[in-house]
């Protein structure tokens, strides 16, 4: 279905075919050129395809306009793809996140069966085993749970904090660091997480279009380091070149009262800050540790914490994104 625009992009007639949602997204909007580079078709989809109109791959893309709440627009878009990648969040979107991620995870899979998709590749998050779950957590672990069990062949793959300038898990800890010298902290800036840069989540999910899998399921991606929420805070400070923060914990902090907070201290929108703060409650670390089993990492290894968080201070922040309109270098 190529669009009226500029039709199917010369000699890619043979390529493995991919549709990418969310592709003014965040991790879309990075993981379509890098699906263009490595050969593949890409199609992006889009609600409204005048978004996608000034990025520098537009030409050598199709676009469709589709919306995950729609399965009849899903399935024109989706006809003649091999690989649907699933990267849309309604967190900060939509008043009721939960019950519309389980919609559009549904309406996803009926069109990817009426299309004939060979595989389907899923963004999810880090979490652990056994605990009750933020209602952010619960509803990615729940949308994997339904590609899964759909009978398109599916790759999941679950990452904590990404770092990268735009990344909203990043751009927390920028904006806390920044702005606060001394901070009093709810008791979960003690729990561990394993950041991983962006280049590396990127690297797992262009490589997931055409790696051989044994079966639909998920596999947790991170990078090479675990710590304390608190000390990765730290760690901003020293390589942004700030003295090392003050950070008083305070236990009987509710995620209602630190997102309130933050919505105080930075520009984040309460719709955003509050799922991500929940979802802070509880370790985000790798829990299987069988990634490189189908996919290797990428050439070099992983990138460290201090390192992914240098290549993000020297990108800056993003002025095309209103959310970070406001965020100076240190």
């Amino acid at each position: 279905m190529p669009d009226a625009e500029n039709g199917d992009p010369a000699g890619v007639s043979d390529a493995i075919r991919c549709l990418v949602t969310g592709a003014t997204g965040y991790i879309g909007g990075r993981l379509v050129p890098l699906l263009l580079h490595r050969g593949r078709a890409v199609r992006a989809l889009a609600r409204d395809p005048a978004k996608l109109g000034d990025v520098g791959w537009r030409g050598d893309v199709e676009v469709a306009r589709g919306d995950l709440g729609d399965t009849e627009s899903l399935s024109a878009a989706f006809d003649g793809m091999d690989v649907v990648y699933y990267l849309v969040h309604s967190m900060g979107t939509s008043s009721d996140f939960v019950a519309e991620e389980a919609r559009s995870a549904r309406n996803v899979v009926e069109a990817a069966r009426r299309a004939g998709v060979r595989r389907l590749v899923y963004l999810g998050g880090l979490h652990p085993s056994g605990v009750e779950l933020s209602p952010h957590l619960r509803s990615r672990t729940a949308v994997g749970d339904i590609l899964i069990e759909s009978g398109v062949e599916t790759v999941v793959l679950q990452a904590g904090v990404v770092i990268g300038s735009g990344s909203a898990s990043f751009e927390l800890i920028r904006h806390l660091t920044n702005r606060l010298p001394a901070m009093t902290a709810p008791k979960w800036v003690h729990n561990k997480v394993q950041p991983i840069a962006i280049d590396d989540v990127l690297h797992y999910l262009a490589e997931a279009a055409d790696t051989a899998v044994p079966t639909s399921r998920t596999w947790d991606i991170g990078g090479p380091d675990v710590l304390e929420y608190g000390e990765a805070m730290q760690v901003y400070a020293e390589v942004a070149g700030l003295r090392r923060r003050l950070i008083v914990v305070l236990p009987w902090l509710t995620p209602s009262i630190a997102s309130w907070w933050i919505g105080l201290v930075t520009p984040m929108p309460a719709g955003l800050a509050r799922p991500l703060v929940e979802s802070l409650e509880c370790d985000a670390t790798a829990s299987e540790h069988d990634i490189d089993s189908v996919i290797a990492p990428p050439p070099g290894g992983l990138t460290g914490y201090r390192d992914a968080v240098a290549r993000a201070l020297e990108i800056g922040p993003l002025p095309s994104d209103p959310r970070w309109a406001h965020v100076g270098r240190p």
